[in-house]
């Protein structure tokens, strides 16, 4: 009897463990999304990217601080001078100037396609880990990645129609911004077993922050600071909702229900993104647009059953 009360509650514990990663991984999804809506608004009051990716770097580096601070106390060995140094490379690549590129192209394309084309990175993942770790593209990662570029190929005839060959451009640099943060997803994965993953996450999110304030000193003037003050509320929204909470979030998700189930969840992302820039952006959704969706979407969804 005392051995099925224990197995029930095992269970009921389990359970509820499930039901919380799926919760979670639903706000990381939700939150990483509207970001693209916070960047759209902001833009109606006429920052330039630079000044607006600085504002939300800014805000969110005391967050970064304070956990690096605190997994520092914790851990029990120095991250090293070559761990160091491999951080500062991955940050830049992934946090600084995969942000950057996302900032500027939002300025051309829809937000609907930008996250679009962010969400194809595990299928970019897979060509850089055949291209230079010798791993084997199988099967399940081809049919995702002919599913995704075949939506991409879709969701742009969309943006095309609206914006004509800026379109192109802007989609260039989110591709852009896609495939430096697979790069430095590719290359973290070699780091994070030796330092831990939130103060990589934390030491490599300060880097990035340091970078672009350094980059608004030298390319711009202390009176770009003068902005209308949603543009201050939109940058801190992005740095509060859209990138130091769903980053806990996430791996949050991630430690109670894997990888892979959180990938498939993360697939609302898009979705969100395409109902929250019709919603509150005025953006037109098209036929091309949803069938595009559709098969980005299902492409992922492959990858994300194969891992789970």
């Amino acid at each position: 009897m005392n051995a099925i009360i224990r197995s029930l509650t095992i269970l009921r514990v389990s359970n509820s463990q499930q039901m919380l990663g799926l919760l979670l991984a639903i706000g990381a999804a939700l939150g990483f999304s509207a970001k693209a809506i916070f960047i759209k608004l902001a833009y109606n009051y006429n920052v330039d990217a630079i000044t607006l990716l600085m504002f939300r770097m800014a805000f969110a580096l005391p967050f970064f601080m304070v956990i690096a601070i605190i997994e520092e106390r914790k851990a029990v060995a120095p991250v090293g001078l070559r761990n160091m140094l491999m951080i500062t490379l991955l940050g830049l690549i992934g946090y600084y100037l995969s942000s950057l590129l996302d900032f500027i192209g939002l300025q051309y394309i829809t937000a609907g396609l930008e996250r679009l084309i962010l969400f194809i990175y595990p299928t970019i993942v897979v060509i850089i880990s055949a291209l230079f770790l010798g791993k084997r593209i199988k099967k399940e990662a081809l049919i995702a990645l002919a599913l995704s570029y075949i939506g991409i190929a879709f969701a742009m005839y969309h943006d095309v129609q609206l914006s004509g060959e800026h379109a192109l451009f802007g989609s260039a640099l989110i591709f852009g911004a896609t495939l430096t943060y697979s790069l430095f997803l590719v290359g973290s994965g070699e780091v994070i077993p030796k330092v831990g993953a939130r103060r990589f996450t934390a030491y490599a999110m300060i880097v990035s922050c340091f970078v672009i304030i350094l980059q608004f000193i030298l390319l711009r003037d202390v009176s770009d600071l003068q902005q209308a003050m949603p543009v201050y509320a939109y940058g801190f929204a992005m740095a509060l909702f859209s990138t130091v909470i769903p980053a806990f979030l996430l791996a949050a998700a991630i430690q109670r229900i894997g990888a892979g189930n959180t990938s498939i969840i993360g697939i609302l992302g898009p979705v969100a993104t395409i109902a929250m820039a019709a919603l509150v952006l005025n953006e037109p959704a098209s036929l091309m647009q949803m069938i595009g969706a559709f098969f980005v979407i299902a492409g992922i969804f492959v990858l994300g059953m194969k891992k789970s």
